[in-house]
């Protein structure tokens, strides 16, 4: 389907209208439509969340794929048009149950993992690390298949 009709900003009341197949995620309002990721990155992602899946059983923290939308900033009391950044990561692990909503997380996940690929490494390494730190994310995995 591709991005939303163009608009200033947006928030997450419009993810909510947009078409779930489409990835999408807005940090500060901006929209940023996301490629399909490579066979190779969803082979890593599927391995990793195998691993952290089997190592979570029985145990608090749950282990979340993509797509599932984490509302960094969202604090009890937002509506959908307060939160005006969502993101996508590949991997997210939670271990407070109260985050998890029917939409994602609300708030910092305690873990996030992301897959480079060619067209979202600098994105990854630069915008993503920001956001997760300024939002408290307690740990933050880059895996670099190229590595």
């Amino acid at each position: 389907m591709g991005l939303p009709a163009r608009k200033l900003t947006y928030t997450f009341a419009d993810c909510l209208t947009w078409d779930e197949s489409d990835r999408i995620e807005i940090i500060d309002g901006e929209a940023l439509m996301m490629a399909p990721p490579s066979t190779q990155h969803q082979e890593i992602v599927l391995e990793l969340s195998t691993q952290l899946h089997t190592y979570l059983r029985g145990k608090k923290c749950r282990a979340y794929i993509a797509p599932f939308g984490v509302r960094l900033f969202e604090e009890n009391g937002d509506r959908p048009e307060d939160v005006d950044t969502m993101v996508e990561p590949d991997i997210s692990v939670i271990c407070d149950r109260d985050k998890i909503d029917r939409h994602g997380c609300r708030g910092a996940p305690d873990l996030i993992i992301e897959v480079l690929s060619p067209s979202t490494r600098r994105h990854d390494r630069l915008t993503k690390f920001n956001l997760y730190q300024q939002a408290g994310v307690r740990e933050y995995w880059i895996v670099d298949p190229d590595v």
